[in-house]
C-alpha cells in the first residue's frame, strides 16, 4: 500500500521534510530515478565513519553547483552542476575543503579535480536541491547502490524532489492577534504556515487598510543580525523600522516578514558569507563561492500572503525592482514603488554599492 492509498502514509512532501531533517543530522537519504538509486549525504554533516561505510559500497561522486565548481576550476559538464569523482582514499577533510570555501585563499589549489561527463545527473541535481532546501552547504556525496537500499532510510524519487521544491508553497492562516508596537500602535500580527513544512511567515497589518485600494506594503526578508542585533553591515533593521513608522504615520499598511534569512540561504550560510566578505569578497562573490546564486529567495510567498489577506494592489516600499516584477507576475498590481532609502553607514557602504551594481537595486 502506498501513500496515495494509505491516509496514514507519508506524502512526497512529508518524505521531503524527513529528508531535510535526515540530511541536517548527517543521515543519508535514498534518491531514485530510471537508472537506479543512490545514497546521498550532505558533506557538511558527514562523519568519517559514514564516509568509510559509503566508500565500501561503491565509487563516490561529489556533486557541486556550477558556482562552486567555477571557484574550484572544476568542469561543470552538466551545466548547472559538476560531478566530481572522489579519489580512492579521499578523507573527510578533503571533501569538506571542497564544500566550504572558508580556507580557499590559504589553500587555493585543491585539485586536480576530475569531473564526470557520462551518464545522467538527475540524482545529483536532486541532491543539491535538497541541500539548499535544508539550508546546508550545496555539496552532496553520492554512492550509487548496487543492490537494495539499507532499511530505514528516507526514499525519494529525483523527479518528485524537483517537482515539490519547484512548486509554490500553499500558505494557510494559523492565527492572528492585536499587537500594539512602539512604531505603530494599531498593529495586528498574522501567522501563515506553508504546506511544505517550511518556516512560518508573518504579516504585520497596521490599522485597517481597505482591501479595494492599493495598500502601503513592504516585503521584508528576515534578518536576525540587522532586525534584532542592530547590525551595521546592512540596512535591513533601518528599513524594517522606517517601513513600520511610515505605515503608522499613514494610518495603514502591511509589512510581510518572510523567513528567508540571508537572501534565502539561512543564517549559518549567511555567516559563512560574512566571513568571506571579511576576506575581501563582496556579497555576490561570497554567495557564489559558497555555491549559491545571488539570491535564493522565493518571492512568490509575498504574493501568496497578500492574497491571503485579501489585497490585490500595493504601493510597494522597496528599492528592489525584482520585487515589483515578482508581485506583478503573481497577480498583485504594483500601483507605485515607494523608495526606502535609510540606514546607510560607513560599515555598509560597500554592501549597498554591490546591491546597486550587481543586484539592480535603486539606491
Amino acid at each position: 500500500m502506498n501513500a496515495a492509498s494509505d491516509p496514514l502514509g507519508p506524502s512526497p512532501i512529508e518524505r521531503l521534510n524527513r529528508a531535510r531533517a535526515d540530511l541536517r543530522m548527517g543521515l543519508p537519504v535514498v534518491l531514485t530515478d530510471a537508472t537506479g538509486a543512490a545514497l546521498a549525504v550532505a558533506v557538511e554533516t558527514l562523519t568519517a565513519a559514514r564516509l568509510a561505510a559509503l566508500a565500501g559500497l561503491a565509487p563516490l561522486t561529489l556533486a557541486l553547483t556550477a558556482r562552486r565548481a567555477e571557484t574550484l576550476k572544476a568542469r561543470a559538464y552538466d551545466g548547472d552542476l559538476a560531478r566530481v569523482a572522489v579519489p580512492a582514499g579521499a578523507d573527510l577533510a578533503w571533501l569538506q575543503a571542497l564544500a566550504d570555501p572558508a580556507d580557499d585563499l590559504r589553500v587555493p589549489m585543491k585539485g586536480p579535480l576530475k569531473s564526470q561527463r557520462d551518464g545522467g545527473a538527475d540524482l545529483h541535481r536532486a541532491a543539491l536541491a535538497l541541500m539548499k532546501s535544508a539550508r546546508l552547504l550545496p555539496a552532496a556525496l553520492l554512492a550509487h547502490l548496487p543492490g537494495t537500499p539499507p532499511a530505514g532510510l528516507t526514499v525519494l524519487a529525483a523527479a518528485e524532489v524537483q517537482t515539490a521544491l519547484g512548486a509554490a508553497a500553499l500558505l494557510q492562516p494559523v492565527a492572528s492577534a492585536r499587537l500594539p508596537m512602539a512604531l505603530a500602535q494599531a498593529g495586528r500580527l498574522h501567522i501563515f504556515r506553508p504546506d511544505d513544512g517550511g518556516e512560518e511567515h508573518y504579516a504585520i497589518e497596521i490599522g485597517a487598510p481597505p482591501r479595494d485600494a492599493p495598500v502601503l506594503a513592504r516585503l521584508h526578508s528576515a534578518c536576525f543580525t540587522g532586525d534584532v542585533l542592530g547590525s551595521l553591515k546592512c540596512d535591513c533593521g533601518s528599513q524594517l523600522h522606517a517601513a513600520l513608522a511610515a505605515m503608522g504615520k499613514a494610518g495603514g499598511g502591511v509589512l510581510l516578514y518572510l523567513n528567508q534569512e540571508g537572501r534565502g540561504i539561512g543564517l549559518a550560510n549567511k555567516m559563512r558569507a560574512y566571513s568571506l566578505q571579511d576576506q575581501g569578497f563582496d556579497t555576490v562573490e561570497a554567495n557564489h563561492r559558497l555555491g549559491f546564486e545571488d539570491d535564493e529567495r522565493d518571492f512568490r510567498l509575498g504574493a501568496a500572503v497578500l492574497k491571503g489577506l485579501g489585497f490585490g494592489a500595493v504601493r510597494l516600499m522597496t528599492n528592489n525592482p525584482a520585487k515589483v516584477r515578482m508581485l506583478a507576475a503573481n497577480g498583485i498590481t504594483v500601483a507605485e514603488r515607494v523608495p526606502l532609502k535609510v540606514g546607510r553607514t560607513r560599515h555598509n557602504a560597500a554592501y549597498l554599492a554591490t546591491k546597486a551594481a550587481k543586484s539592480g537595486h535603486l539606491m
